[in-house]
């Protein structure tokens, strides 16, 4: 069973948009196996941001991931990195297609209200990052 992790930045749980989405994933009977709402901190930020770090607009990143609370989910299914990322739509909320995530509800690149993982591996690091040591707010007993 492939898992993939999904952040739902600050402006999505600002503009209270986290039912919505999560009404998205549920509707296509993906599984939700961990969830949790924290605050990210600057550290983690950079860390999970690490390969933007000589861009200009890090700190802008860095700003934003930290301006509110998100909320942390592990989704899990058959080939779900690749499913949820066609959810999501294009990082520029302004090019995403309607009825994507993104191309629904962001306005633009900057803030563009969730993160999904874009490969095996970088689901396995960032599940890890997010969820190795802390509890989550929900655990499915199959």
């Amino acid at each position: 069973m492939e898992q993939t992790l999904v952040i739902i930045k600050p402006d999505g749980v600002k503009h209270q948009l986290v039912g919505r989405i999560l009404q998205r994933f549920e509707d296509r009977r993906l599984k939700i196996s961990q969830m949790r709402l924290d605050n990210m901190t600057e550290d983690v930020a950079r860390e999970h941001y690490a390969h933007l770090k000589e861009r200009a607009f890090f700190q802008e990143i860095l700003d934003y991931m930290t301006s509110g609370p998100v909320v942390y989910l592990v989704l899990e299914g058959e080939n779900i990195i690749q499913l949820v990322r066609n959810m999501v739509g294009p990082t520029d909320g302004a090019k995403a297609a309607p009825g994507t995530i993104r191309g629904d509800f962001a306005v633009n690149k900057s803030e563009n209200i969730i993160h999904a993982s874009d490969s095996p591996e970088a689901a396995q690091v960032e599940i890890q990052r997010f969820f190795g040591s802390v509890p989550s707010l929900i655990e499915w007993v199959s």
